[in-house]
């Protein structure tokens, strides 16, 4: 068994860094590229097409930053060959400031394909529709899980949710008022699940699913798999919800954001003593945990890092972004072949003045 993961892991890296060579041609190439990186390298005193030879290259474009995606011209981060198709805007964050932005074409079909063979047809039953109870409006959540819901014959039921208006509430105070949008959110889906008999299948966040369970027992409604979200997603909410929320429920974590597309946890283990553990969706994205004070060192296996991730695709390229969340870094398994995080959650640092809200 560990000859045969040894092996594959050996030539997931082989593929990573094939991967990288054909993402760094496309998007530095003056025929392929956009405006963005184009005039990025630009600036350069070497070319990436000749300089990167893999992925431990990368670090010699520097650190991705927040800031460059916020603002316009939005259009500036489209390959050329890919202007005239319909383009989508997703937006991350919000709450304070101007959003970030990451142009869609096909991407996030494409990570909810991948994620939906990984879901068990009895927990995410095929022809069962779907209620997604999270973020809406301009989040790319929106259209991910309606596809996913469609890529598996159903079809999906919306509850609006503005997550920026619930962190204001929380910013100041608001508890009775955060109570009320609470309870009114919940009312919507608790209306949708009464009278839709074939949902068998809902996506929501962790205090949202602890919220609409004390209201209903989704066992009895029909609920067979629960696909959840969120930074706040801890060892001890997994115990709780598969124990006390939800038991017998398919409950299913998982860690994405519109920068990467969706990391699929490890199978549940009874072993791991209910720790959630997160594997990218190789090559397109990839994990790396690294000191936070030396984001040039990565951390060794089970100690403590800053997750830094590389998004690798035709339409987005993205490397060595410094993410606000933080985890142990996992060994590969025979699944998932290359690095993972364990026990994700906010950095420290961050923890006291970053609000998580529905998340």
């Amino acid at each position: 068994m560990r000859d045969s993961l040894s092996q594959k892991i050996k030539q997931a890296r082989e593929e990573l860094d094939s991967h990288v060579r054909e993402m760094v041609e496309w998007h530095f190439n003056p025929e392929t590229g956009s405006e963005f990186w184009l005039d990025y390298a630009s600036k350069l005193d070497f070319d990436p097409r000749k300089e990167i030879g893999g992925y431990a290259d990368l670090k010699i474009l520097g650190h991705f930053e927040d800031t460059w995606l916020r603002g316009g011209p939005v259009r500036k981060w489209v390959p050329k060959p890919l202007l005239n198709e319909p383009i989508y805007v997703f937006e991350i964050g919000g709450s304070t400031g101007v959003p970030k932005t990451r142009v869609n074409i096909r991407d996030f079909q494409t990570d909810y394909e991948m994620f939906s063979e990984t879901l068990s047809d009895d927990g995410f039953p095929k022809g069962a529709d779907w209620l997604m109870l999270g973020p809406t409006g301009p989040r790319r959540l929106r259209l991910a899980i309606e596809h996913l819901a469609q890529h598996r014959g159903g079809m999906v039921f919306f509850v609006d949710l503005d997550p920026r208006w619930v962190n204001k509430l929380i910013k100041r105070g608001a508890h009775e008022e955060l109570e009320l949008y609470t309870d009114h959110v919940v009312g919507q889906a608790l209306n949708i699940l009464r009278v839709h008999e074939n949902i068998h299948c809902l996506f929501t966040t962790p205090k949202l699913l602890e919220a609409l369970c004390e209201k209903i027992n989704l066992t009895k409604t029909g609920i067979k798999g629960i696909f959840c979200g969120g930074t706040e997603m801890n060892a001890q909410f997994n115990r709780f919800a598969r124990e006390e929320l939800v038991p017998g429920i398919d409950f299913v974590p998982t860690y994405g954001n519109t920068l990467m597309g969706l990391a699929v946890n490890k199978p549940f283990d009874p072993a791991d003593n209910y720790a959630i553990i997160y594997y990218p969706p190789a090559p397109r994205a990839v994990f790396e945990l690294v000191n936070p004070k030396n984001t040039e060192e990565s951390v060794d296996y089970g100690e403590t890092g800053r997750v830094m991730l590389t998004t690798l695709t035709k339409e987005f390229f993205m490397p060595r972004f410094l993410e606000r969340d933080e985890g142990e870094r996992a060994e590969p398994i025979e699944p998932f072949p290359w690095d993972g995080v364990a026990n994700l959650r906010l950095l420290s640092s961050l923890q006291k003045s970053v609000v998580v809200g529905v998340y």
